[in-house]
């Protein structure tokens, strides 16, 4: 009987530098998430991944490394390799459109001016991967922007994130169970 391949990804951007940046939140929770399954993440210059078999499902976990805009390549590739449609890869990012904390899923759809979520789109050659958005707020000038999303989680936002974190991977096991339904019903047919 066939796997169900599904691949979990987070957006970032490499190095100490941008570590502890709100544009980094994808990394954050894709870090936390792998400690909690116990997958250790193998790193190159351009990707970090790991894999897990359990419970019938492949799970692939992925870290682009190229900078946020560079995002699509390791995407493609690994969604390639292994066979994974684009409606079985959700990706974790930062949101600016959304308030710090709040976590909402999305699939398919634009990508709101986020330039990871652009390359992805372009490089898988489809818009219709699940998307788990981040809220991490936005300055009041959006000419301020950029610097938002490069700049640290204050003191506040840092002490709440440990409990975010939590929600996020609840949401990350929803949309597992959910994938693993409709899985199974196109395989009983």
């Amino acid at each position: 009987m066939a796997n169900l391949k599904l691949m979990i990804v987070g957006l970032g951007n490499p190095g100490p530098k941008y570590e502890k940046n709100r544009h980094n939140i994808g990394f954050l929770v894709l870090d936390d998430l792998v400690k909690d399954w116990g997958v250790e993440l193998n790193h190159s210059s351009k990707e970090a991944k790991g894999k897990l078999d359990r419970d019938g499902v492949s799970f692939y976990f992925l870290k682009p490394l190229e900078y946020m805009n560079l995002s699509g390549r390791a995407v493609s590739e690994l969604s390639r390799k292994n066979g994974i449609p684009p409606e079985n890869i959700l990706v974790i990012h930062d949101e600016v459109d959304f308030p710090f904390s709040k976590l909402k899923f999305k699939q398919s759809g634009g990508n709101g001016g986020h330039n990871g979520i652009k390359d992805i789109s372009e490089k898988l050659g489809s818009p219709d991967f699940f998307r788990l958005r981040f809220g991490v707020g936005k300055p009041g000038d959006s000419a301020l922007t950029p610097g938002h999303v490069l700049s640290n989680f204050n003191q506040e936002e840092m002490s709440k994130l440990p409990e975010l974190f939590d929600q996020a991977k609840q949401k990350i096991k929803d949309w597992v169970r959910e994938r693993q339904i409709i899985f199974s019903k196109a395989t009983d047919k």
